[in-house]
Formats: C-alpha cells, structure tokens, sequence
C-alpha cells in the first residue's frame, strides 16, 4: 500500500510540474464540452429570406409577415423578377425566396388556390429539407385563416411550391463530398509539412541547415513546394474521383477551382511549418496539427453543422477558419457554376490567411536560427 501511495504522489508531482499534460486534461475537455455543446446545433434560425412579391396586397404582405415573425427567417432583400434570385443565391445572400404571384390576394378572398413558389438553395441539402419544412409549416398556419366555417373537402388556399436549386434532388452527397474535400486536403497538407521542421530536429539536421546559407523563406518556400505538389494531385485525385463515383459535378471552371484550391492548400501547408516551429518532436507536432485542422474544419467550417444555428460568439469565431471561405468557394464552383466574381471575398479570405500564415512560419523559424 505505502508504495502505491508513493508511486501516485510521484506521479501527481509529476503531472503538476508538466503544465502541457496539465492543460490537456483541465483545458481539453471543457472545450469539447464548449465546443460541441454549441455547435451540435442542427435547428436553423436566422435564414436569410428574398421576397419577389408580385401581388402587392394585404394578404401577401400577411404572407410575408407570418415568415419574418415566425423566427426562422429573417427578410434580406426585395427581389425583382428576373435573375436577381439566382445571383442573390449564388454569393448566399439569401438561403431561400417567396415568390407570390399576381392575383394571389383576390384568390385567396374568393375562396380559390393561391399557388406561391419558394425557391431554396439547395447547396446543403440537411439545411434546404429543414427550410423546406419551415415553409410549409408557415403557410399551412397563414392558409388555415382563409378556410371557410366549417372547412370543406377543398384543398388548402395556399399552395406550396417548392424549387429546390443546385440540388433538385436533394442528395446528401453533393452536400457532403465537398466538405470531405476540404477536410482531407486539410488534415493532410498541416500533418505533411507540421512534421517535416520536427523530423529535422529529432535528427539532427536542423542544425546543418542553419549553418547552410539559406534563409527562412527560401527554406519555407522549398520545404512546402513538394508538399504543395503532393497535396494538390492528392485533392484534384479525390475531386476526380468524387466525380466518377458520387456524380459530384463540375458546373463551374476548372481554372477557378485551381485558384481557390492552391490559396486553401499555401495556407494549410503554412500552418502546418508553424505548428512545426513551436513543437519539439514529431509527436506533438501531430497532435497539434490534428487539434487545430481536424475540430475547425468538421465543426466550425460549415461542413455538417450550419453556422447560423450557432451563437453569436461561436459565429464570429468560424471567420478565422479557412476551411469556411473555400467551402463556399468550392460550392459555388461545382454546384452552382458561380464564376471568380461571385466569391472575390472568399478567395481574397484565402489569399490574406495564406499570407499571415506564411510570415509567421518565417518570423518564428527566423527567431529559432538566430
């Protein structure tokens, strides 16, 4: 008994000088606990809502307000007929659009069926199938006021028709497959390259690069081009192959997606020489690299979990992750055929992360080789 107590207050001594191992057991799982807690959160509030009303009348207003005071929908734009919807989709301005045609007020006072079309972007299917329900639910709550006392065998007044975009068929695939893409050349571009700077310091040969007359950047810049390379047949192979197994399509340019793909992989590959920097062998740069690509890009990217259900303070958090610009980026190209205008400020996101990430790297490694 005396020397378990011994070898436990050995070991408790031990854990409390360690502050790392310290950290991961008090810190990690409150975070999760923050973490998940927040983001597992599939209820959609907030959606951004165009209205194209063309009727004009007590009753469509009516319509509209039942959808803003609903609470799941909040009005972002009047539409004009025309192409205006699909490109206040395209940048996901808007997640969904009323349309309500002429004669809908008349109709619905005359004891006739008003047909009204909501178009939602279907780009997340989890998210358009909940919108759709939202909708429905709306307008058979607004349609039972205008049933006659008592109500007869005729249908509803109102008539949903739902149009669902990108995604008629609302396939989870097409929803997924993208987020798999930047979640793969993610997680793998920040390990390649967290590891590469450690491995040379387990070996030694850290030092002999030192002494070599290279600097910082040449040497971030030659230790990621291989890496580079790699990563980007390993994302363009898993593209191909989503095409040629799940139907993934290509609807946008190729010329695009190679822009938007080759800033999220110098940013991810950047990080990862960083990461590299501050860790001291191969073991915890892996763990670190895992930590800060892995729960990023599953949870806070948009990738499963929508970031309109999230709080306020979560959300501000999702700017910071790249993982979120080249998802928006990536759907625009492959599922709505959105060309470089259309998501500029994503691809800038992109460019401006890939910078700082970059200097960084070079400012930490240079600050270790002096």
């Amino acid at each position: 008994m005396r020397s378990q107590l011994a070898v436990a207050r050995k070991e408790l001594r031990q854990i409390v000088r360690d502050r790392r191992t310290l950290l991961i057991l008090l810190f990690v799982p409150a975070f999760f606990l923050l973490l998940y807690g927040y983001a597992l959160n599939f209820d959609l509030r907030h959606i951004a809502l165009g209205v194209d009303d063309r009727d004009l009348t007590p009753q469509s207003r009516s319509m509209v307000s039942a959808f803003v005071n609903s609470g799941y929908f909040d009005l972002a734009a009047s539409v004009r007929p025309g192409e205006e919807a699909s490109a206040l989709m395209d940048r996901n301005q808007v997640g969904a659009v009323i349309v309500i045609p002429p004669g809908t007020g008349r109709a619905l006072l005359t004891g006739r069926t008003a047909p009204v079309q909501v178009l939602i972007n279907g780009d997340n299917a989890n998210s358009a199938t909940t919108v759709m329900g939202y909708a429905l639910s709306i307008l058979q709550s607004e349609s039972a006021r205008y049933l006659p006392e008592p109500a007869g065998a005729a249908g509803p007044p109102i008539a949903l028709e739902p149009r669902i975009w990108y995604n008629p068929q609302l396939r989870s695939t097409l929803f997924l497959v993208p987020g798999l893409i930047a979640y793969i050349a993610m997680i793998t571009a920040v390990v390649s390259t967290a590891l590469s700077i450690t491995r040379e310091k387990e070996r030694g040969t850290i030092e002999q690069i030192r002494m070599a007359p290279v600097g910082t950047s040449s040497f971030i810049i030659g230790k990621s081009i291989p890496y580079f390379a790699v990563s980007l047949a390993s994302a363009l192979g898993i593209i191909g192959t989503a095409m040629l197994l799940f139907d993934l399509p290509m609807r946008g340019s190729w010329a695009a997606l190679l822009l938007a793909l080759s800033l999220f992989l110098i940013g991810a590959l950047a990080l990862g020489l960083f990461i590299s920097s501050i860790a001291d062998s191969q073991q915890v740069a892996f763990q670190m690299a895992l930590l800060a690509s892995f729960l990023p890009t599953l949870i806070l990217s948009g990738f499963i979990f929508p970031i309109a259900s999230m709080p306020a303070w979560l959300q501000a958090v999702t700017w910071l992750v790249p993982a979120r610009y080249f998802l928006v980026a990536l759907r625009g190209i492959v599922l709505k055929g959105a060309g470089i205008g259309t998501f500029w400020t994503e691809l800038a996101a992109l460019a401006a992360y890939a910078a700082i990430m970059v200097i960084l790297a070079s400012v930490r490694l240079r600050r270790q080789w002096r």
